[in-house]
């Protein structure tokens, strides 16, 4: 009997932003969609509009299982993880080693199957799935804000500026420009 998709449909119970008032809770596994649908948007405009050669597919894929260490380690709030220098050094490690027990989950055969998407080497579907990580957050803090929290105003800024640094990455912009103005609307202005 092999546990690694119960485990891992445990994702639903972990709560981000956890440090934080929320006027709306997010899980990661809700998070983990939004991160694969987002990647994969910025894989198919880097290739439509900007001569990129991705796989849209395997970033969705990354964007799905990219944060799955958290059904062992939690989601570790961003002031926590960089509090200090050893908490920082160590947390890589850690997640590597949830990972790996997640993967030990699995029966044999299929270990190496899930290899590339549990324990991606470094590439530039992996490279978008972090960028696709940061942009979700910029969007929850949008979000947070239309809403009237300002609670989620430092962040805000904050992520919106590291955003506006990918210059090497003229898809994060596109992406910017032409979906990001929509989630501050409400459903009346969208529709």
């Amino acid at each position: 009997m092999s546990h690694f998709f119960a485990y891992i449909s445990r994702l639903k119970l972990i709560k981000r932003w956890s440090l934080m008032r929320n006027t709306g809770r997010e899980n990661t596994q809700e998070h983990s969609w939004q991160v694969a649908v987002i990647a994969h948007s910025l894989a198919v405009i880097k290739n439509r509009f900007y001569g990129g050669s991705l796989n849209a597919e395997h970033a969705a894929v990354l964007g799905l299982y990219h944060d799955v260490s958290e059904t062992i380690t939690g989601d570790l709030p961003t002031p926590v993880k960089y509090a200090n220098r050893e908490i920082t050094a160590a947390f890589p490690d850690l997640e590597a080693k949830a990972v790996d027990t997640l993967k030990n989950m699995l029966p044999a055969e299929m270990r190496a199957d899930y290899e590339p998407d549990l324990s991606p080497p470094k590439s530039e579907e992996e490279e978008l799935v972090h960028i696709a990580d940061k942009i979700c957050a910029y969007i929850k803090c949008a979000e947070e804000v239309a809403a009237g929290n300002h609670e989620f105003a430092v962040a805000y800024k904050t992520i919106g500026e590291k955003l506006q640094s990918y210059n090497d990455h003229p898809e994060v912009a596109y992406f910017m420009e032409n979906f990001i103005p929509s989630f501050s609307l409400t459903l009346d202005e969208i529709s």
